[in-house]
């Protein structure tokens, strides 16, 4: 039988000689969870285990042929490892999204733990209506949501059909630089003049679920000869804000109600 070959150079092992072999040596053959931090005690990586001896034995070697160069930077900086063990994988798995959700360690891949809720935002404020997406429910601004990321999308449809309502000769040329293709600031103001009650009642109207009103009345604030362009962007656009109304009010609908079809 052919003797293996041996390794010239040994692979590298930064958890075994900045912790010890004891380390491994001693850990609890049970689920649990385990926070790597740095020098400075920050958390790095959290991770779930079935059995926390299993697992952490896995980073013992950091084979360079093997592992991916992420995994690799993790494992030279890590000063060292806080374990939480649980009475099973279950309970293990729930401690594991508690952890992430609080502190998005940045070796964990991003979407490993439930994006923020985010809620479209308005308010009036002297004759102005402001749209914004907030993550935490404001006193000062009217919610609708919360709704994830099809927000950014619902803010930019409705800031450029406001904005032609309220400015109909201006059209879709006349928009704020970047408008058209979606790049608003985190929270925009458009003024309204005496207009301001209307649009507040026909926004709120659309909210609630009354899209055809509210397509309706942009519709009549628009001038008959509008180029044919716009009117071809225009109808896009209420097509789109329509079936997004829609589709949030089925999502909120399906989840306190599930077993409506």
């Amino acid at each position: 039988m052919r003797a293996a070959q041996q390794l010239l150079f040994p692979d590298p092992q930064p958890l075994v000689e900045r912790l010890g072999r004891d380390f491994f040596r001693q850990l609890p053959e049970c689920p649990g969870v385990y926070l790597m931090r740095d020098t400075s005690d920050v958390i790095l990586y959290v991770g779930k285990a079935k059995n926390l001896r299993k697992r952490l034995g896995s980073y013992r070697v950091a084979n360079p042929d093997r592992m991916p160069r992420r995994l690799l930077r993790l494992l030279r900086a890590v000063a060292r490892i806080e374990l939480q063990e649980c009475p099973d994988e279950r309970t293990a798995l729930a401690r594991e999204s508690e952890v992430l959700r609080a502190v998005r360690p940045r070796f964990n891949r991003a979407g490993t733990w439930p994006a923020p809720p985010l809620f479209f935002a308005w308010r009036c404020v002297d004759q102005r209506i402001q749209l914004a997406v907030a993550e935490t429910p404001d006193a000062n601004w009217r919610l609708h949501g919360p709704l994830g990321g099809t927000v950014f999308a619902l803010r930019a449809l409705l800031a450029r059909l406001l904005w032609l309502a309220i400015h109909p000769r201006l059209g879709f040329s006349g928009l704020p630089v970047g408008w058209f293709h979606g790049n608003l600031d985190p929270e925009i103001a458009i003024q309204c003049g005496g207009k301001i009650g209307q649009v507040a009642c026909n926004l709120e109207g659309l909210l609630s679920g009354q899209t055809a009103e509210f397509c309706e009345w942009i519709r009549t604030q628009l001038p008959a000869d509008l180029h044919p362009f716009e009117k071809v962007a225009l109808e896009a656009d209420l097509e789109m804000i329509t079936d997004g109304i829609s589709q949030v009010r089925r999502d909120q609908t399906q989840s306190v109600h599930p077993d409506v079809a």
